[in-house]
């Protein structure tokens, strides 16, 4: 038997015991996910592991107050009226381009669910967070989240996302790093995170 038929017949020996594609069912998948952890509270996790992330955290702010601090915002048209008192606010009707976003202070928007083991913010385009493009072109981005959109894990979020929606996940600010591990921010997205805990 030459080397060919050696590396075949280990990767069949290997892959005996895996269904075939005509019966995929055939095996079942554990769906028993860690769904709750004693420890810290949400919130405190979730506060540490954004600041992990170099996101500036507040809690109970009065997010009107965040917002007028940096200037002109777009704003998606679910967002609350009393997050906007005083409030320059630009709508995204006609859809406005990138280079307009661009030229805007930043975004306001609030999210579907928050994970505090990752620190992750997911939006998925409802009426308070808007499209896709409104969180990732301006170099600012005030989200606000409520208590009652903390979950532990990510199992949790899931079951509370709609998979056919679009989603955005975010663990802080954009940023990247070059093989010298130099980082740079705002490459993919805003530069500056705020979030505001209500």
């Amino acid at each position: 038997m030459g080397s060919r038929e050696t590396i075949l017949a280990r990767v069949r020996s290997a892959l005996a015991d895996v269904p075939s594609a005509e019966t995929p069912d055939d095996v079942p998948v554990p769906r028993d996910y860690q769904r709750s952890r004693s420890g810290l509270d949400l919130v405190e996790l979730l506060v540490d592991r954004l600041v992990d992330y170099r996101a500036v955290v507040h809690l109970d702010p009065s997010v009107a107050d965040l917002a007028r601090a940096r200037g002109r915002l777009m704003v998606p048209t679910g967002v609350p009226s009393e997050w906007l008192a005083g409030v320059e606010v630009v709508r995204d009707e006609p859809p406005l381009s990138a280079t307009e976003l661009d030229a805007l202070d930043g975004v306001l928007t609030g999210c579907a669910v928050a994970i505090a083991e990752t620190g992750t913010i997911v939006l998925d385009g409802g009426e308070d967070q808007g499209r896709r493009a409104l969180t990732l072109v301006p170099d600012y981005h005030l989200c606000v989240v409520r208590r009652d959109q903390i979950v532990r894990t990510v199992p949790e979020a899931l079951e509370r996302l709609d998979p056919s929606r679009p989603l955005t996940w975010i663990s802080g600010p954009s940023a990247t790093s070059d093989i010298e591990l130099d980082r740079v921010e705002g490459v993919h997205g805003p530069r500056t995170l705020e979030v505001a805990i209500l």
